[in-house]
């Protein structure tokens, strides 16, 4: 296993670059389109496509977690010791608020800012929850059925859910955060977080709890035709 402090680093660079993908590209749409449709595509494909790098580069170092709701799900399955998990969730935020300053910082804009996007709601909570339930189902099942191609799920999956999720499938709380410091067009007004936070925990770890279930290993007694039975 790679040591503790390059695995932290890893999460930390990861998150930020994701970050910095989401709000610098959002930026960029704004700037370049009125159309709020094709700044919400433009901010997804970008999502999309650096999740899969990201995933694909840095996950042979740490896991490739980005998000705590993630971390919080490997420590629950007892992949991850609960103090890597709690130091994974504190760079995640530290990196994801790096990154919103990153990009503040391409666009020449001012580098700490407090959003004022309304992002609120029992339709917006909900949509967090499925957002994250979804991320943790296909990880888990990923990883069980199709490990080399984890990055692709992922980045397809974020890359549908911006468009089935009325929140825009924010499904990761370090990234809710970063968010909440751009008044782009990726912001979340700090007093928003609260709720998206709650429902990101809340799906994931329904999500844990119905794969367990859904991808246990099968014993004897599950199969189809049990081989002690047959003639």
């Amino acid at each position: 296993m790679v040591d503790l402090l390059r695995r932290l680093a890893a999460e930390a660079l990861g998150t930020g670059t994701l970050v910095a993908t989401v709000v610098g590209s959002g930026i960029m749409a704004e700037t370049l389109t009125n159309d709020v449709a094709l700044a919400l595509l433009a901010n997804t494909i970008a999502t999309g496509a650096i999740l899969v790098v990201l995933i694909s580069t840095l996950g042979p170092i740490s896991g490739a977690h980005f998000n705590p709701a993630v971390s919080l799900v490997f420590a629950l399955r007892r992949e991850l010791p609960a103090r890597d998990a709690g130091l994974y969730a504190l760079m995640q935020v530290v990196g994801s608020i790096a990154g919103a300053i990153a990009a503040h910082a391409m666009f020449e804009l001012p580098l700490l800012q407090s959003s004022t996007h309304v992002r609120t709601g029992g339709a917006q909570w909900i949509s967090e929850s499925v957002a994250a339930f979804g991320l943790v189902a296909v990880i888990l099942a990923g990883i069980r059925f199709e490990r080399k191609a984890v990055p692709m799920l992922v980045g397809l999956y974020i890359t549908a859910a911006y468009w089935f999720t009325s929140s825009t499938s924010f499904a990761n709380p370090a990234v809710a955060i970063a968010r909440s410091f751009t008044d782009t067009f990726s912001g979340i007004r700090p007093v928003d977080l609260p709720g998206f936070i709650g429902a990101q925990v809340a799906g994931a770890v329904i999500a844990l709890a119905l794969m367990t279930w859904l991808l246990r290993v099968p014993t004897g007694s599950d199969l189809p035709i049990n081989p002690e039975n047959r003639t």
